[in-house]
């Protein structure tokens, strides 16, 4: 009992900077969004005319799935929050699940904890007991931010359960996965294409009405279907408690009956060699990533091409002035022409590129953690050279996803007839870079400063710097406090000019945290786990 505690405590420690990060991402999304409505809505006419204008609008359901009220508070926060954070839990919970189990097994950590006198069903038990009571603070950081906007209790707790139920299937998920495979990678490959087709299904579900019943094949479709604040059906969550038991039941038993450091999916002994890509330090991370970094392309790839479909779904909506005005504080341009909502649109690929800097700061202390670093730099690779050429690597990668996202949007829209040009749409990319590149230079200051928690501060500043300009216009903050945000200083190309000025101070600033984070760097130990 003392080791399946010492476990638990361990692998909850382990990930206790994601979650942080997490928890503060759900509690200030839901106090927002509570305050931002009482404030942009104060009226039953301003509501009646948001519902009119927003309520079949298929753009939005696109975020934020259906909406059921929109002239309560409880309805609409019930909507945006668990629209959005419904995706973000299923994150969460597939990447703990991973780190828990597959990556402390491909580390060699594992079998020296079975090497002692824990056993098998111990070592898988205690770390999804640390994983559960990871989920236990999302909803409780959910739950205050709703208490804090002063909806009513209940509701609010249920609201904030049907927010996190995701995350208990992919958590089952996620143990299931690293059963499955043979590395870390691979089991968040299988896992990240779960996700990705649990949403596709809850889109289509929530943008044709005659597939509506696609939503209850996915997770982020039930959670939609609890409807807290709006008729609430409590009975859905048996779906998500019996899929994620069932998917923890099957992977221990799997992992009960399989060699320590395997996978059931079947690899080779032995192989041809394969020489590609092991010219150098940075091609060779080039080649552990090129997964995930195809991933990140068919992911932003696949919704710019959405979101150029979509563009002139706002052009005929009818909107009051009030709504428009709302909406203005969003960047200061209008979203009711393909342009203005492209414009807004690629604000959300500034936080997409944002994320995957974070995720190539993740990948810079793991490696260290893992000691893959220590081997390489006893070998004839310096420091610099090393971190600068994962700086590279990160820099070219944000690069192809920005002119992706600008090139797949065109496309997009031009099937709809609208009327932007493929190089508008490339400088509408090239736009979201300056931003993204400044979290990446800061979350390398931040590893070269406090490795452990790197990661963690990078999400986390990502997560606030977005919410806070998002609805931070829409609480008409002091304008200084927008001015703190990175994207509150991106112009919404290519309804709006370029901001150049902006745009170079960024860069200059990232320029400056990416040689500080090196010349730090050169002289600082290498930190294991």
């Amino acid at each position: 009992m003392a080791a399946a505690r010492a476990i638990a405590r361990r692998a909850f420690a382990d990930g206790r900077a994601r979650t942080a990060s997490f928890a503060l991402l759900f509690g200030l999304v839901a106090l927002v969004q509570v305050t931002g409505y009482e404030h942009s809505f104060p009226t039953l006419k301003d509501r009646l005319d948001f519902a009119h204008s927003f309520g079949d609008n298929k753009a939005v359901r696109l975020f934020y799935g259906v909406p059921h009220d929109l002239l309560s508070v409880g309805g609409y926060v019930s909507w945006r929050v668990g629209g959005i954070l419904t995706i973000f839990a299923a994150m969460w919970g597939l990447l703990a699940a991973v780190r828990a189990l597959r990556t402390e097994e491909e580390a060699g950590r594992q079998e020296l904890v079975l090497a002692g006198a824990v056993r098998r069903g111990t070592a898988f038990v205690a770390p999804m007991v640390a994983v559960a009571a990871g989920v236990v603070v999302l909803w409780t950081a959910a739950l205050a931010g709703l208490l804090v906007g002063g909806l009513a209790a209940g509701e609010s707790a249920y609201l904030a359960l049907a927010t996190v139920s995701p995350a208990l299937v992919f958590v089952g998920l996620g143990a299931l996965a690293s059963q499955l495979a043979a590395s870390r990678r691979v089991a968040l490959e299988i896992g990240t294409a779960a996700l990705g087709l649990a949403l596709a299904l809850r889109i289509v579900a929530d943008t044709t009405s005659s597939l509506e019943f696609l939503r209850w094949v996915t997770p982020l479709g039930w959670s939609e279907e609890m409807r807290a604040f709006t008729g609430s059906q409590p009975g859905v969550l048996v779906l998500p408690l019996l899929a994620s038991v069932a998917l923890l039941v099957v992977a221990a038993a799997i992992a009960r009956g399989r060699d320590v450091g395997s996978g059931l999916i079947a690899t080779r002994d032995s192989r041809a060699p394969r020489l590609g890509l092991l010219s150098s330090a940075t091609a060779q991370a080039l080649r552990g990533e090129r997964g995930s970094l195809a991933g990140w392309l068919v992911g932003i790839g696949f919704f710019a091409v959405v979101f150029g479909l979509l563009s002139d779904t706002f052009a005929t909506a009818h909107l009051s002035a009030a709504i428009k005005e709302e909406l203005k504080k969003l960047g200061g341009a209008t979203i009711v022409t393909p342009s203005g909502a492209l414009g807004f649109y690629f604000l959300f690929f500034v936080l997409a590129i944002g994320l995957f800097c974070c995720a190539q700061i993740a990948a810079l202390r793991r490696e260290e953690s893992d000691q893959r670093l220590e081997t390489l730099l006893s070998l004839p690779v310096g420091r610099v050279r090393w971190l600068g050429g994962r700086l590279a690597l990160a820099v070219l990668g944000s690069v192809a996803l920005a002119l992706a996202a600008g090139l797949l949007a065109w496309a997009g829209a031009a099937t709809q007839g609208v009327g932007v040009s493929l190089p508008d749409m490339l400088g509408a990319g090239a736009n979201c870079l300056p931003a993204a590149l400044l979290f990446l230079a800061i979350g390398m200051l931040a590893f070269a400063v406090v490795p452990r928690a790197s990661a963690g501060i990078t999400y986390g500043l990502v997560s606030v710097a977005f919410v806070w300009e998002l609805f931070g216009a829409l609480l008409d903050v002091p304008a200084w406090t927008l001015d703190l945000s990175p994207f509150h200083h991106v112009g919404l190309v290519p309804a709006q000019p370029f901001k150049a000025t902006a745009a170079a101070v960024m860069l200059a600033l990232a320029a400056a945290a990416a040689l500080g984070a090196i010349r730090i760097f050169r002289r600082r130990d290498v930190v294991g786990a």
